[in-house]
């Protein structure tokens, strides 16, 4: 997963620039061509999100906006690549236009199944794949 950090400007909901909005099309587009991009959206600024905290399983919800920018998610995308290598690869190409060029992107691997050891038994791994493909049969609007 590539997770572009948000900053002062997607917090205070500036659209993206039609240049920059022509540079991730593109780069959009070369993942798809190459066949690595899964997903990928960008997301609204906290002001228009909460956070739910738990603290002894009691839920408070606390609404946006957040204080720490740098901490808040502006937007992701899916790929699948063969190694953390090849992410960061793809990652290099990230459009300058985005930010004036000084965005903070972080790569994660998404866990899988093998990744939870035998906790993640073999009931578990069948509900699991039951429900993905309940999913996929059934997508949300």
């Amino acid at each position: 997963m590539i997770i572009r950090r948000a900053d002062e400007e997607t917090e205070a909901n500036v659209p993206p620039s039609a240049e920059l909005f022509d540079a991730m099309a593109k780069y959009n587009e070369e993942l798809v061509k190459a066949g690595v991009m899964l997903d990928g959206a960008g997301l609204q600024p906290s002001s228009k999100g909460a956070k739910v905290r738990f603290g002894r399983g009691k839920p408070t919800v606390i609404d946006g906006p957040f204080a720490e920018a740098k901490e808040l998610i502006a937007g992701y995308s899916m790929i699948e690549v063969g190694s953390l290598a090849d992410a960061i690869e793809w990652v290099r190409k990230w459009p300058k236009a985005d930010g004036g060029g000084n965005v903070s992107i972080e790569i994660r691997q998404v866990a899988g199944p093998d990744d939870f050891g035998d906790e993640f038994s073999p009931e578990l791994r069948e509900q699991e794949r039951d429900l993905l493909a309940k999913l996929r049969d059934n997508p949300p609007n």
